[in-house]
């Protein structure tokens, strides 16, 4: 949504994204966008299924982040909630990828 939706448009549903610049805007889409990306893919397909768990360890530092951004901005009533679901699931990714159930890499075929 951060990513492709017109500015003004997604102001409607995000006012804070018509106060910061528009490139931070589309940074923050791109940086979810691959984070997602980043969760699934690897871990899919097996190849560099690592990535899987620190994709989840970096969305849980933009989480951080968005939770500390909106605490600034006074909307802890509304992003909290958000931010606090998707940062301890994203945790919840990385300490399973990285400890308790790590993938395995697909083995090569020679």
């Amino acid at each position: 949504m951060k990513t492709m939706t017109p500015i003004a448009e997604l102001a409607t549903k995000l006012p804070w994204a018509a106060e910061v610049p528009a490139a931070l805007v589309r940074f923050i889409g791109t940086a979810e966008l691959l984070a997602a990306v980043g969760l699934v893919l690897p871990a899919a397909t097996r190849i560099r299924p690592g990535l899987t768990a620190l994709a989840a360890a970096g969305l849980v530092t933009v989480m951080i982040l968005a939770f500390a951004f909106h605490a600034m901005r006074g909307e802890l009533a509304q992003a909290a909630p958000i931010n606090l679901v998707l940062g301890g699931l994203a945790a919840f990714v990385a300490w399973g990828r990285f400890k308790k159930a790590p993938i395995r890499a697909r083995a090569r075929v020679r």
